[in-house]
């Protein structure tokens, strides 16, 4: 947020008062480079944390649904959604709750978040995706028949089509709540998890438009 004229010196000083009280006073002092502080590496923590959790209970609703039967498929898109929702007022304070790299890069192009931070962010996404997929795998033993992954049903236009319009959805109500001002902020994990609720209940518990489930 850039200030000019006489302006400039309220501006900045608003600027450093809001970088302190976001956590990310080294980030602000650093100006372009990448700062390795501490504020960045509990942002990172966060999402690795955050992306693992999601995943992990995600991807185990649709194991133990697939082995046993018992959560329904109607469970499975309340869980991904209640799981999105809670990671998002649990972290979203520190690392603003991306969990998909689609997220990091619309925020990046449109100048809501540092390039700079990009790679480490879906590094950390990657990581924690990772991480749940292999705990999942060492509980479930990773039989084929148990794979909670993306099996389209349909032809590669409609699956093609749908995986657009779903993901289209995902990150037009992220860009609405997270990026305008005159959005309730407090009701974007509420929005958002409400959000890929029914993209589940559209489109099955593939989950393509999330990358690595």
């Amino acid at each position: 947020m850039a200030g000019g004229g006489d302006n400039s010196q309220t501006n900045g000083g608003a600027q450093e008062q809001r970088a302190m009280e976001e956590g990310r006073k080294d980030d602000y002092d650093q100006g372009c480079g990448l700062a390795i502080s501490l504020p960045f590496v509990q942002k990172i923590i966060a999402e690795i944390f955050g992306t693992y959790f999601l995943i992990f209970a995600g991807c185990g609703a649709v194991t133990i649904n697939k082995s046993k039967g018992q959560i329904t498929f109607p469970g499975v898109a309340i869980v991904w959604g209640l799981a999105v929702m809670v990671m998002v007022y649990s972290v979203g304070h520190i690392s603003g709750a991306h969990f998909n790299p689609a997220v990091t890069f619309a925020f990046a192009t449109v100048r809501r978040f540092p390039w700079r931070q990009v790679p480490a962010y879906v590094l950390a996404q990657m990581l924690g995706a990772t991480l749940a997929s292999g705990t999942l795998r060492l509980m479930f033993g990773g039989r084929h028949e148990h794979f909670p992954g993306t099996l389209p049903t349909g032809s590669d236009v409609q699956s093609l089509v749908l995986e657009f319009i779903i993901t289209f959805y995902l990150m037009f109500v992220i860009s609405g709540v997270a990026t305008d001002n005159r959005a309730i902020g407090e009701l974007a994990g509420l929005a958002v998890g409400a959000t890929i609720l029914l993209n589940v209940l559209i489109a099955g518990y593939g989950l393509s438009f999330l990358p690595y489930a």
